[in-house]
């Protein structure tokens, strides 16, 4: 159901003038329209919700996913992510800036969220996947996958340096609470997850089973940030020839200079999707605080080739070889989400491509392409309501080929709408990040422009 401008501006009016935050809801008539301006006011403030009204409560952490449509599966209501928790801390410092928090909510908040952070399960200093947000201890991802993971790590890492450049001129209680993530971030041991001295990192370590999970990460998918902090580190940091070596396999990372799909290149090879590009979280989350924007390196211009992989994943569903139903110029993004059948990494391409577009793809692309994404959210917010439009802001994934629209929330979707939406709107998240002394050292360091 469409929603008119003085709607958005009632909750908004609301929001600035309640110190409890509650926000009511009214329906108003169909034929008036909604700006854009404030439509992703109202888009990026639903989906902050799931990381404030929707954030476990011991914790204060985001949960891995919400199912607003049934029973939590495996009882996983308590259920914390390393990763999305991180994506939620940058959400928290938006919810500040656009008011739908005040600065005090936002701190207490943040602080217990980095005091769970202090008393939880760590390996190295490296946290795992998942926790019980009401014990700290930790909940194995997979049989092996028990004990430290270096990537989801970092992406909190990313959330709480955003957090620490926030605070660290503020008031005597924000000062504190910056030396704290101060403590954390310098407890990290990513020179533990080169297995004694090899040129690359690897993805887990465990207690119990060692490096038997033995993922060497190397590029290209999600994980640039994890290199990238990783020769940041004012304590653990790692030579750079684990980034040239590992990460970028030696040079071998670079693309066939006459690669193109849709008359687009990719300068880099994307893991097992070299021709159209893997699912388009790989352009979002190491992008979340490290700004693309003019940064460049021997093997890419890393803003050409996230926007040209953007492009070429919305030319696929444009002209929809396989013929799912819905498909088009304001209907596309495919990314790793929720499923018809579980969920999958969905991507261009005859056997990645499930017929399912997952609104995470386009609306944290807005970077990327400003015009193409707001077609698509303006698109799904009219076309389909609250079909497809919930408290949390827009669900997971849906397919229309299916008639599929399943009333589900992942934190790791969620939390790069509002930071990337944000990103585009003020730099806000980007500036924070590449603030930190560390990080400009460590893109030195590894020969970054």
């Amino acid at each position: 159901m469409k929603r008119n401008l003085l709607y958005v501006l009632m909750i908004l009016s609301t929001i600035f003038s309640c110190s409890e935050r509650k926000v009511g809801t009214a329906e108003i008539q169909e034929n008036e329209e909604i700006s854009d301006d404030s439509l992703m006011n109202l888009v990026q403030y639903r989906t902050f919700q799931y990381f404030w009204d929707g954030a476990e409560p011991t914790s204060g952490l985001a949960r891995e996913r919400f199912h607003v449509d049934g029973e939590y599966p495996q009882n996983d209501k308590n259920v914390v992510t390393s990763g999305g928790g991180g994506f939620g801390v940058m959400a928290i410092l938006v919810g500040i800036e656009r008011g739908f928090i005040t600065r005090k909510q936002g701190l207490e908040r943040l602080e217990k969220i980095v005091t769970f952070l202090e008393n939880a399960d760590n390996f190295h200093g490296v946290w795992p996947h998942w926790w019980n947000g009401e014990t700290g201890k930790v909940k194995p991802f997979s049989k092996k996958d028990d004990g430290g993971d270096l990537v989801e790590t970092s992406f909190m890492l990313t959330g709480l340096l955003t957090v620490r450049q926030y605070f660290r001129d503020g008031n005597e209680n924000e000062q504190a609470l910056a030396e704290r993530i101060d403590k954390l971030w310098r407890a990290v041991e990513f020179d533990w997850h080169t297995k004694g001295g090899e040129d690359i990192l690897y993805w887990h370590w465990s207690p119990n089973h060692g490096w038997d999970m033995n993922f060497g990460v190397r590029g290209y998918n999600e994980c640039q940030i994890m290199y990238v902090l990783a020769a940041s580190s004012p304590t653990h940091s790692v030579p750079a020839s684990v980034y040239h070596k590992g990460w970028n396999r030696d040079g071998d990372i670079k693309n066939d200079p006459n690669h193109e799909a849709y008359g687009y290149h990719l300068a880099l090879k994307h893991n097992g999707a070299e021709e159209f590009g893997g699912p388009l979280f790989w352009a979002h989350y190491s992008y979340l605080g490290l700004d693309p924007r003019g940064l460049k390196d021997q093997y890419a211009d890393y803003w050409e080739h996230n926007t040209n992989h953007t492009l070429i994943n919305r030319a696929w569903c444009v002209e929809n070889p396989l013929g799912y139903k819905g498909y088009g110029p304001e209907n596309w993004g495919l990314t790793a989400s929720y499923s018809v059948k579980g969920y999958a990494g969905h991507a261009p391409g005859d056997k990645r491509d499930r017929g399912v577009i997952s609104p995470t793809a386009a609306l944290s692309s807005f970077p990327y392409t400003p015009e193409y994404s707001m077609q698509a959210m303006r698109n799904w917010y009219e076309k389909y309501g609250d079909k497809l439009f919930g408290e949390f802001g827009f669900y997971d994934a849906f397919s229309e080929t299916e008639d599929w629209f399943p009333q589900k929330y992942l934190a790791i979707d969620q939390g790069p709408i509002v930071v990337m939406m944000e990103n585009h709107r003020t730099g806000l998240l980007w500036d924070l990040f590449m603030s930190c002394p560390e990080v400009q050292g460590g893109l030195q360091k590894l020969g970054f422009e």
